[in-house]
Order: C-alpha cells, then structure tokens, then sequence
C-alpha cells in the first residue's frame, strides 16, 4: 500500500486546513487509518484514527473539537478537517495504514511521507 498525503500548507492562527491522504496498490476498504504529527525536535505524536467503515473515530485530546477525520472509501482516500489553527499544530503531517486496528503508537504497517502544515500567529 502506498499512501500520499497532502493539502498542508501555511495557515494564520485561527485558520482551517484540509489534509487528504489517497491510497494505491494493494487497497481495500478493508483497513484502519490514521494521521500522526511531528514537529521539529518533538516524538511522532498520535493525532487521529478511524476504522473502516468510517463510524467510528478516535482523536488525541488536542485535536478533539477542532478536527475532523472521515473517508471516502470509493476514493481510497481520507480527510483530516482542522479548524482553529493554533501555532502548535505546526509540524509535519503523516498518514498511517493498518489491516488489523488502530493504535495510538507508531505500530501502523504503512507510512505516507508527510505534508508540513505551519500555522502563523
């Protein structure tokens, strides 16, 4: 499975983004999603799942009200909505595939390569 993500970009304070993550090769919709964060000199962090079928989700507590994880498994693609951007989501965006469940460590069996959201104060 490959997996390419993208829609970052630099964002002010209080502004939204939409971060898409497409899946090709071996796809299904038959697999967990999620999407972790790093920032610059900080651990790869947790930031949102959700199963397979799209009902149920998962948010880290700072991403809990402000986003939003669906997909469209038509598309082999998931969305993550962020609104009221603060500073501290700056950091590099990964999206994450797993055939057997979501977790909120790094044990996901596929990677996408990142796209940078920077939001401005």
């Amino acid at each position: 499975v490959q997996l390419q993500a993208s829609g970052g970009g630099l964002v002010q304070a209080g502004g939204s983004l939409r971060l898409s993550c497409a899946a090709s090769g071996r796809t299904s919709s038959s697999y967990f999603m999620g999407w972790f964060r790093q920032a610059p000199g900080k651990e790869r962090e947790f930031v949102a799942a959700i199963d397979w079928s799209g009902v149920s989700t998962d948010y880290a507590d700072s991403a809990k009200g402000r986003f939003t994880m669906s997909r469209d498994n038509a598309k082999n693609t998931v969305y993550l909505q962020m609104n009221s951007l603060q500073p501290e989501d700056t950091a590099v965006y990964y999206c994450a595939a797993d055939y057997a469940g979501w977790s909120r460590d790094l044990r996901w069996d596929y990677w996408g390569q990142g796209t940078q959201v920077t939001v401005s104060s």
